[in-house]
């Protein structure tokens, strides 16, 4: 694509944003190709969701709190872990906090 990310300014040495209000969605596409993620609207609920829950808390969620989350706003077919790890493999909310602009979760290794 055509947006080139400067990592050496907008993100930290983990590939996560450092200033969330930076964050456009051609930069989330950009950031999930690089993860290996073609971004579809069901990916685009859970970033979108996630980038509400750090408004609502000021933090990044953890996985149970994002699950709950999920289930309170999109009901219990994408309010589960299961669901999340088929759209964001392995570890679903460090790439989510990751794609959406967020910080890293401080729980994360």
């Amino acid at each position: 694509m055509g947006l080139k990310i400067n990592k050496t300014n907008q993100f930290d040495r983990d590939g996560f944003l450092t200033d969330r209000h930076l964050w456009t969605p051609e930069m989330a596409e950009e950031i999930a190709s690089r993860n290996g993620i073609t971004l579809t609207d069901q990916h685009w609920e859970i970033i979108l969701l996630a980038r509400k829950y750090y408004e609502e808390y000021d933090s990044p969620p953890a996985m149970r709190a994002l699950v709950k989350y999920l289930r309170l706003h999109l009901g219990n077919a994408a309010g589960n872990s299961i669901y999340l790890l088929k759209l964001f493999p392995e570890t679903p909310v460090k790439i989510v906090c990751k794609i959406s602009g967020l910080s890293k979760p401080s729980f994360c290794l």
